[in-house]
Protein backbone atom coordinates (compact mmCIF):
# COMPACT_ATOMS: atom_id res chain seq x y z
CA UNK A 1 0.00 0.00 0.00
CA UNK A 2 1.26 3.42 -0.92
CA UNK A 3 0.94 5.15 2.44
CA UNK A 4 -0.92 5.16 5.75
CA UNK A 5 -3.91 6.97 4.27
CA UNK A 6 -4.32 4.28 1.61
CA UNK A 7 -4.02 1.49 4.19
CA UNK A 8 -6.61 3.14 6.42
CA UNK A 9 -9.00 3.44 3.48
CA UNK A 10 -8.43 -0.22 2.56
CA UNK A 11 -9.10 -1.38 6.11
CA UNK A 12 -12.30 0.62 6.21
CA UNK A 13 -13.52 -1.22 3.08
CA UNK A 14 -12.18 -4.67 3.99
CA UNK A 15 -14.65 -7.48 4.68
CA UNK A 16 -14.34 -10.15 7.37
CA UNK A 17 -12.54 -12.57 5.06
CA UNK A 18 -9.92 -9.97 4.18
CA UNK A 19 -9.36 -9.15 7.85
CA UNK A 20 -9.05 -12.83 8.80
CA UNK A 21 -6.55 -13.36 6.01
CA UNK A 22 -4.38 -10.54 7.37
CA UNK A 23 -4.78 -11.77 10.96
CA UNK A 24 -3.38 -15.21 10.06
CA UNK A 25 -0.16 -13.56 8.88
CA UNK A 26 0.40 -11.55 12.04
CA UNK A 27 2.72 -12.41 14.89
CA UNK A 28 1.28 -13.03 18.36
CA UNK A 29 2.16 -9.49 19.44
CA UNK A 30 0.63 -8.05 16.27
CA UNK A 31 -2.58 -10.04 16.82
CA UNK A 32 -2.86 -8.57 20.31
CA UNK A 33 -2.51 -5.08 18.87
CA UNK A 34 -5.06 -5.90 16.16
CA UNK A 35 -7.88 -5.80 18.70
CA UNK A 36 -6.98 -2.20 19.52
CA UNK A 37 -6.66 -1.04 15.91
CA UNK A 38 -9.18 1.80 15.81
CA UNK A 39 -8.98 2.33 12.05
CA UNK A 40 -10.57 -1.00 11.25
CA UNK A 41 -13.44 -0.42 13.69
CA UNK A 42 -14.24 3.25 13.25
CA UNK A 43 -16.94 4.55 10.97
CA UNK A 44 -15.99 7.40 8.66
CA UNK A 45 -17.95 9.81 10.87
CA UNK A 46 -15.76 8.86 13.85
CA UNK A 47 -12.52 9.72 12.09
CA UNK A 48 -11.01 13.17 12.30
CA UNK A 49 -11.84 15.12 9.13
CA UNK A 50 -9.17 16.24 6.71
CA UNK A 51 -8.37 19.89 6.25
CA UNK A 52 -7.20 22.87 8.25
CA UNK A 53 -9.70 22.89 11.13
CA UNK A 54 -9.25 24.35 14.59
CA UNK A 55 -12.33 22.75 16.17
CA UNK A 56 -13.97 19.47 15.22
CA UNK A 57 -17.53 19.49 16.60
CA UNK A 58 -19.13 16.03 16.76
CA UNK A 59 -22.83 16.78 17.32
CA UNK A 60 -24.84 13.58 17.29
CA UNK A 61 -27.52 11.55 19.04
CA UNK A 62 -27.04 9.42 22.12
CA UNK A 63 -25.09 6.23 21.56
CA UNK A 64 -23.56 7.50 18.30
CA UNK A 65 -20.04 6.76 19.54
CA UNK A 66 -18.95 10.31 20.35
CA UNK A 67 -17.02 9.34 23.48
CA UNK A 68 -15.11 6.62 21.66
CA UNK A 69 -14.23 9.02 18.85
CA UNK A 70 -12.98 11.61 21.33
CA UNK A 71 -10.93 9.12 23.34
CA UNK A 72 -9.33 7.60 20.25
CA UNK A 73 -8.46 11.06 18.92
CA UNK A 74 -6.72 11.92 22.20
CA UNK A 75 -4.75 8.66 22.02
CA UNK A 76 -3.68 9.38 18.44
CA UNK A 77 -2.47 12.87 19.43
CA UNK A 78 -0.57 11.58 22.46
CA UNK A 79 1.01 8.77 20.46
CA UNK A 80 2.17 11.09 17.68
CA UNK A 81 3.48 13.96 19.81
CA UNK A 82 5.48 13.41 23.03
CA UNK A 83 5.22 17.14 23.72
CA UNK A 84 1.41 17.19 23.51
CA UNK A 85 -0.37 18.89 26.40
CA UNK A 86 -4.04 17.92 26.24
CA UNK A 87 -6.94 19.37 28.22
CA UNK A 88 -9.81 16.99 29.07
CA UNK A 89 -12.89 19.01 30.01
CA UNK A 90 -16.33 17.83 31.09
CA UNK A 91 -19.30 19.18 33.02
CA UNK A 92 -17.59 18.15 36.28
CA UNK A 93 -14.36 16.46 37.35
CA UNK A 94 -16.37 13.40 38.32
CA UNK A 95 -17.76 13.09 34.80
CA UNK A 96 -14.35 13.60 33.21
CA UNK A 97 -12.96 10.73 35.25
CA UNK A 98 -15.99 8.43 35.02
CA UNK A 99 -16.69 8.91 31.31
CA UNK A 100 -13.70 10.35 29.48
CA UNK A 101 -10.92 8.54 31.36
CA UNK A 102 -12.27 5.40 33.05
CA UNK A 103 -15.52 4.86 31.13
CA UNK A 104 -16.26 1.90 28.86
CA UNK A 105 -15.33 4.03 25.85
CA UNK A 106 -12.83 6.20 27.70
CA UNK A 107 -9.11 6.66 27.23
CA UNK A 108 -7.97 3.80 29.47
CA UNK A 109 -10.40 1.26 28.00
CA UNK A 110 -9.31 2.14 24.45
CA UNK A 111 -5.64 1.53 25.22
CA UNK A 112 -3.93 -1.86 25.17
CA UNK A 113 -3.11 -2.88 28.77
CA UNK A 114 0.63 -3.27 28.03
CA UNK A 115 0.96 0.38 26.97
CA UNK A 116 -1.73 1.99 29.11
CA UNK A 117 -0.84 5.47 30.41
CA UNK A 118 -0.50 6.27 34.10
CA UNK A 119 -3.61 7.91 35.51
CA UNK A 120 -2.85 10.05 38.56
CA UNK A 121 -6.29 10.93 40.02
CA UNK A 122 -4.93 13.09 42.85
CA UNK A 123 -3.11 15.27 40.31
CA UNK A 124 -5.98 15.21 37.78
CA UNK A 125 -3.47 14.03 35.19
CA UNK A 126 -2.72 11.27 32.69
CA UNK A 127 0.92 10.67 31.85
CA UNK A 128 1.57 8.77 28.60
CA UNK A 129 4.65 6.53 28.19
CA UNK A 130 6.27 8.87 25.65
CA UNK A 131 5.91 11.97 27.84
CA UNK A 132 2.65 13.42 26.53
CA UNK A 133 0.33 14.74 29.27
CA UNK A 134 -3.44 15.14 29.59
CA UNK A 135 -4.97 17.20 32.42
CA UNK A 136 -8.54 16.95 33.73
CA UNK A 137 -10.69 20.08 34.16
CA UNK A 138 -14.25 20.87 35.20
CA UNK A 139 -16.30 23.30 33.11
CA UNK A 140 -17.92 24.35 36.39
CA UNK A 141 -14.58 25.97 37.33
CA UNK A 142 -13.56 28.00 34.27
CA UNK A 143 -10.86 29.91 36.18
CA UNK A 144 -8.76 26.73 36.46
CA UNK A 145 -8.12 27.08 32.71
CA UNK A 146 -6.78 30.59 33.12
CA UNK A 147 -3.01 30.23 32.91
CA UNK A 148 -2.24 26.65 31.81
CA UNK A 149 -1.13 26.18 28.20
CA UNK A 150 -2.28 23.32 26.00
CA UNK A 151 -1.74 22.09 22.49
CA UNK A 152 -4.98 20.11 22.18
CA UNK A 153 -8.28 19.62 24.02
CA UNK A 154 -11.18 17.21 24.15
CA UNK A 155 -14.36 18.86 25.45
CA UNK A 156 -17.11 16.34 26.19
CA UNK A 157 -20.87 17.01 26.27
CA UNK A 158 -20.48 20.77 25.97
CA UNK A 159 -24.28 20.98 25.71
CA UNK A 160 -24.56 20.11 29.40
CA UNK A 161 -21.75 22.29 30.69
CA UNK A 162 -23.02 24.60 33.48
CA UNK A 163 -24.59 27.71 31.95
CA UNK A 164 -25.27 29.75 35.09
CA UNK A 165 -23.20 32.94 35.24
CA UNK A 166 -21.90 32.16 31.76
CA UNK A 167 -19.59 29.42 33.04
CA UNK A 168 -19.74 27.30 29.87
CA UNK A 169 -18.69 30.10 27.52
CA UNK A 170 -16.12 31.40 30.05
CA UNK A 171 -14.58 27.91 30.22
CA UNK A 172 -14.39 27.68 26.44
CA UNK A 173 -12.87 31.15 26.11
CA UNK A 174 -10.23 30.46 28.77
CA UNK A 175 -9.35 27.21 27.00
CA UNK A 176 -8.94 28.91 23.63
CA UNK A 177 -6.83 31.70 25.11
CA UNK A 178 -4.47 29.11 26.60
CA UNK A 179 -4.29 26.96 23.48
CA UNK A 180 -0.84 28.13 22.43
CA UNK A 181 1.49 25.19 23.10
CA UNK A 182 3.09 23.32 20.21
CA UNK A 183 2.80 23.82 16.47
CA UNK A 184 -0.82 22.86 15.68
CA UNK A 185 -3.56 23.54 18.22
CA UNK A 186 -6.85 21.68 17.87
CA UNK A 187 -10.03 20.99 19.85
CA UNK A 188 -12.50 18.14 19.58
CA UNK A 189 -15.91 18.91 21.10
CA UNK A 190 -18.41 16.05 21.48
CA UNK A 191 -22.03 16.66 22.40
CA UNK A 192 -25.66 15.82 22.00
CA UNK A 193 -27.09 18.94 20.31
CA UNK A 194 -28.73 21.19 22.87
CA UNK A 195 -29.91 24.73 22.29
CA UNK A 196 -27.49 26.35 24.73
CA UNK A 197 -25.39 29.44 23.94
CA UNK A 198 -22.05 27.66 23.52
CA UNK A 199 -23.38 25.05 21.09
CA UNK A 200 -25.24 27.67 19.05
CA UNK A 201 -22.12 29.83 18.94
CA UNK A 202 -19.94 27.02 17.57
CA UNK A 203 -22.52 26.02 14.97
CA UNK A 204 -22.75 29.60 13.75
CA UNK A 205 -18.99 30.18 13.58
CA UNK A 206 -17.49 29.80 10.11
CA UNK A 207 -13.78 30.05 10.83
CA UNK A 208 -12.04 26.64 10.84
CA UNK A 209 -14.94 24.71 12.37
CA UNK A 210 -15.56 21.18 11.07
CA UNK A 211 -18.93 19.71 12.08
CA UNK A 212 -19.85 16.03 12.06
CA UNK A 213 -23.53 15.19 12.55
CA UNK A 214 -25.10 11.81 13.15
CA UNK A 215 -27.84 9.84 14.84
CA UNK A 216 -28.15 7.09 17.41
CA UNK A 217 -29.07 4.65 14.66
CA UNK A 218 -25.74 5.15 12.87
CA UNK A 219 -24.28 2.96 15.61
CA UNK A 220 -27.20 0.51 15.87
CA UNK A 221 -24.93 -2.49 15.23
CA UNK A 222 -23.10 -1.81 18.51
CA UNK A 223 -26.09 -0.88 20.68
CA UNK A 224 -28.36 -3.22 22.69
CA UNK A 225 -31.72 -3.89 21.08
CA UNK A 226 -33.46 -3.09 24.36
CA UNK A 227 -31.86 0.36 24.44
CA UNK A 228 -32.98 1.13 20.89
CA UNK A 229 -36.51 -0.09 21.61
CA UNK A 230 -36.70 2.03 24.77
CA UNK A 231 -35.47 5.13 22.94
CA UNK A 232 -38.04 4.65 20.18
CA UNK A 233 -40.82 4.14 22.70
CA UNK A 234 -39.88 7.18 24.79
CA UNK A 235 -38.95 9.66 22.07
CA UNK A 236 -40.55 8.49 18.80
CA UNK A 237 -42.62 11.20 17.18
CA UNK A 238 -41.35 13.96 19.46
CA UNK A 239 -39.36 17.03 18.58
CA UNK A 240 -37.03 16.26 21.47
CA UNK A 241 -36.44 12.86 19.91
CA UNK A 242 -34.99 14.60 16.87
CA UNK A 243 -32.47 16.16 19.26
CA UNK A 244 -31.61 13.23 21.50
CA UNK A 245 -31.64 10.50 18.82
CA UNK A 246 -31.33 12.13 15.40
CA UNK A 247 -28.78 14.70 16.54
CA UNK A 248 -30.70 17.73 15.25
CA UNK A 249 -30.13 21.11 16.89
CA UNK A 250 -33.67 22.30 17.54
CA UNK A 251 -34.77 25.79 16.63
CA UNK A 252 -37.07 27.74 18.91
CA UNK A 253 -40.45 28.99 17.75
CA UNK A 254 -40.34 32.77 17.81
CA UNK A 255 -42.76 34.14 20.38
CA UNK A 256 -43.16 30.90 22.36
CA UNK A 257 -43.50 31.12 26.16
CA UNK A 258 -40.75 28.50 26.61
CA UNK A 259 -37.62 28.03 24.51
CA UNK A 260 -35.45 24.93 24.23
CA UNK A 261 -32.47 26.82 25.61
CA UNK A 262 -34.50 27.90 28.65
CA UNK A 263 -35.57 24.33 29.36
CA UNK A 264 -31.99 23.10 29.00
CA UNK A 265 -30.87 25.66 31.56
CA UNK A 266 -33.59 24.45 33.89
CA UNK A 267 -32.26 20.89 33.64
CA UNK A 268 -28.99 21.90 35.30
CA UNK A 269 -28.62 20.43 38.79
CA UNK A 270 -32.08 18.99 38.36
CA UNK A 271 -31.69 16.46 41.18
CA UNK A 272 -31.82 19.18 43.83
CA UNK A 273 -33.18 18.72 47.34
CA UNK A 274 -35.99 16.23 48.01
CA UNK A 275 -39.44 17.84 47.79
CA UNK A 276 -41.32 18.73 50.94
CA UNK A 277 -44.60 19.04 49.07
CA UNK A 278 -45.82 17.14 45.99
CA UNK A 279 -48.76 17.96 43.74
CA UNK A 280 -50.21 16.04 40.80
CA UNK A 281 -51.68 18.31 38.12
CA UNK A 282 -54.47 16.83 35.98
CA UNK A 283 -56.04 18.10 32.76
CA UNK A 284 -58.94 15.67 32.16
CA UNK A 285 -59.87 14.93 28.54
CA UNK A 286 -63.12 16.32 27.22
CA UNK A 287 -63.69 13.09 25.30
CA UNK A 288 -62.09 9.76 24.44
CA UNK A 289 -61.76 10.71 20.77
CA UNK A 290 -58.14 11.83 20.72
CA UNK A 291 -57.35 14.10 23.67
CA UNK A 292 -54.82 12.93 26.24
CA UNK A 293 -55.28 13.21 29.98
CA UNK A 294 -52.43 15.38 31.18
CA UNK A 295 -50.96 14.02 34.45
CA UNK A 296 -47.81 15.80 35.66
CA UNK A 297 -46.07 15.50 39.03
CA UNK A 298 -44.35 18.54 40.54
CA UNK A 299 -42.66 19.07 43.88
CA UNK A 300 -41.48 22.00 45.97
CA UNK A 301 -38.25 21.81 47.95
CA UNK A 302 -37.40 23.55 51.20
CA UNK A 303 -35.70 26.41 49.36
CA UNK A 304 -38.82 27.29 47.38
CA UNK A 305 -37.61 25.77 44.09
CA UNK A 306 -40.11 23.69 42.12
CA UNK A 307 -39.19 20.41 40.46
CA UNK A 308 -40.98 18.73 37.57
CA UNK A 309 -40.69 15.11 38.64
CA UNK A 310 -42.73 12.98 36.23
CA UNK A 311 -45.10 12.97 33.28
CA UNK A 312 -47.67 10.19 33.66
CA UNK A 313 -50.09 11.43 31.00
CA UNK A 314 -52.32 8.87 29.26
CA UNK A 315 -53.30 8.92 25.58
CA UNK A 316 -56.99 8.54 24.59
CA UNK A 317 -58.12 7.04 27.89
CA UNK A 318 -61.55 6.12 29.14
CA UNK A 319 -62.64 7.95 32.32
CA UNK A 320 -61.84 4.86 34.39
CA UNK A 321 -58.38 4.55 32.81
CA UNK A 322 -57.24 8.12 33.41
CA UNK A 323 -58.71 8.20 36.92
CA UNK A 324 -56.85 5.01 37.80
CA UNK A 325 -53.63 6.49 36.36
CA UNK A 326 -54.07 9.59 38.53
CA UNK A 327 -54.68 7.50 41.64
CA UNK A 328 -51.62 5.31 40.98
CA UNK A 329 -49.46 8.37 40.36
CA UNK A 330 -50.62 10.05 43.57
CA UNK A 331 -49.80 6.92 45.57
CA UNK A 332 -46.41 6.48 43.85
CA UNK A 333 -45.32 10.03 44.72
CA UNK A 334 -47.19 10.30 48.05
CA UNK A 335 -48.87 13.41 46.71
CA UNK A 336 -50.21 16.02 49.10
CA UNK A 337 -52.82 17.12 46.59
CA UNK A 338 -54.31 16.28 43.20
CA UNK A 339 -55.31 19.44 41.33
CA UNK A 340 -57.74 18.75 38.48
CA UNK A 341 -59.40 21.13 36.06
CA UNK A 342 -63.17 20.92 36.41
CA UNK A 343 -64.42 22.97 33.48
CA UNK A 344 -65.45 19.84 31.62
CA UNK A 345 -68.01 18.39 34.05
CA UNK A 346 -66.67 19.20 37.49
CA UNK A 347 -68.86 16.82 39.47
CA UNK A 348 -68.07 14.01 37.05
CA UNK A 349 -64.32 14.62 37.35
CA UNK A 350 -64.42 14.38 41.13
CA UNK A 351 -66.71 11.35 41.18
CA UNK A 352 -64.51 9.46 38.70
CA UNK A 353 -61.42 10.23 40.77
CA UNK A 354 -63.14 9.23 44.00
CA UNK A 355 -64.23 5.98 42.39
CA UNK A 356 -60.60 5.21 41.62
CA UNK A 357 -59.49 6.08 45.16
CA UNK A 358 -61.86 7.58 47.69
CA UNK A 359 -58.94 8.89 49.78
CA UNK A 360 -57.46 11.03 46.99
CA UNK A 361 -56.78 14.61 48.22
CA UNK A 362 -58.62 16.16 45.26
CA UNK A 363 -58.87 19.89 44.60
CA UNK A 364 -60.98 21.01 41.66
CA UNK A 365 -60.00 24.22 39.87
CA UNK A 366 -61.98 26.19 37.32
CA UNK A 367 -60.27 27.92 34.41
CA UNK A 368 -61.44 31.50 34.06
CA UNK A 369 -58.68 32.26 31.50
CA UNK A 370 -57.30 30.47 28.47
CA UNK A 371 -54.43 27.99 28.62
CA UNK A 372 -51.83 30.50 27.41
CA UNK A 373 -52.91 33.20 29.88
CA UNK A 374 -52.66 30.67 32.72
CA UNK A 375 -49.24 29.55 31.50
CA UNK A 376 -47.62 33.00 31.29
CA UNK A 377 -46.92 33.48 35.04
CA UNK A 378 -45.60 29.90 35.21
CA UNK A 379 -43.24 30.61 32.31
CA UNK A 380 -42.01 33.64 34.28
CA UNK A 381 -41.06 31.28 37.12
CA UNK A 382 -38.83 29.38 34.69
CA UNK A 383 -37.22 32.62 33.53
CA UNK A 384 -36.49 33.47 37.17
CA UNK A 385 -34.77 30.10 37.67
CA UNK A 386 -37.34 28.85 40.17
CA UNK A 387 -38.26 25.61 38.34
CA UNK A 388 -36.08 22.61 37.52
CA UNK A 389 -36.75 19.55 35.34
CA UNK A 390 -35.57 16.29 36.88
CA UNK A 391 -35.10 14.60 33.52
CA UNK A 392 -36.14 14.74 29.89
CA UNK A 393 -39.89 15.00 29.30
CA UNK A 394 -40.11 14.91 25.53
CA UNK A 395 -43.84 15.18 24.86
CA UNK A 396 -44.44 17.63 27.71
CA UNK A 397 -41.61 19.91 26.59
CA UNK A 398 -42.78 19.82 22.98
CA UNK A 399 -46.15 21.16 24.13
CA UNK A 400 -44.58 23.82 26.35
CA UNK A 401 -42.49 25.12 23.46
CA UNK A 402 -45.63 25.38 21.33
CA UNK A 403 -47.54 27.75 23.63
CA UNK A 404 -47.33 31.23 22.13
CA UNK A 405 -47.16 34.48 24.08
CA UNK A 406 -50.36 36.45 23.57
CA UNK A 407 -52.39 33.36 22.67
CA UNK A 408 -52.29 30.42 20.33
CA UNK A 409 -50.75 26.96 20.26
CA UNK A 410 -48.28 25.72 17.64
CA UNK A 411 -47.19 22.49 19.26
CA UNK A 412 -48.01 18.85 18.53
CA UNK A 413 -51.58 17.58 18.83
CA UNK A 414 -54.81 19.49 19.14
CA UNK A 415 -54.30 20.71 22.68
CA UNK A 416 -51.41 21.11 25.17
CA UNK A 417 -52.93 18.75 27.75
CA UNK A 418 -49.63 17.85 29.42
CA UNK A 419 -48.51 21.48 29.56
CA UNK A 420 -51.85 22.47 31.09
CA UNK A 421 -51.48 19.82 33.80
CA UNK A 422 -47.98 21.20 34.53
CA UNK A 423 -49.40 24.72 34.82
CA UNK A 424 -52.07 23.60 37.29
CA UNK A 425 -49.51 21.80 39.46
CA UNK A 426 -46.97 24.66 39.49
CA UNK A 427 -49.70 27.24 40.07
CA UNK A 428 -50.80 25.31 43.13
CA UNK A 429 -47.22 24.99 44.41
CA UNK A 430 -45.82 28.40 43.55
CA UNK A 431 -48.65 30.85 42.94
CA UNK A 432 -51.52 29.59 45.06
CA UNK A 433 -52.39 30.27 48.69
CA UNK A 434 -50.78 26.99 49.77
CA UNK A 435 -47.51 27.62 47.96
CA UNK A 436 -45.47 27.79 51.17
CA UNK A 437 -43.53 24.51 51.73
CA UNK A 438 -44.04 22.47 54.85
CA UNK A 439 -42.24 19.54 56.44
CA UNK A 440 -43.84 16.27 55.33
CA UNK A 441 -42.51 14.18 58.19
CA UNK A 442 -39.58 13.45 60.49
Amino acid sequence: MADDEDSHAWLARANDADCQSIARKLTAAERDEWNYHWTRRARDSQRAPAGDWHCWLIMAGRGFGKTRAGAEWVLSIADADPDARIALIGASLGEVRAVMVEGESGILACTAPWRRPDFEPSLHRIRFPNGALATLYSAAEPETLRGPQHSHAWCDEIGKWPTSNGRATACWDNLVLGLRHGKEQRIVATTTPRAVPLVRRLVQEQDRIAITRGSTYDNAANLPGMFLATMRRQFAGTTLGRQELDGVLLEDIEGALWSRSLLERCREDASGDPPVRVVVGVDPPASTQGDACGIVVCGLDGNGTAQVLADRSVERPSPETWARAVAETAREWTADRVVAEANQGGAMVESVLRAADITLPVKLVHASRGKVARAEPVAALYEAGRVRHAGLFAKLEDEMCGLMAGGGYEGPGRSPDRADALVWALTELMLGKSARPRVRGL
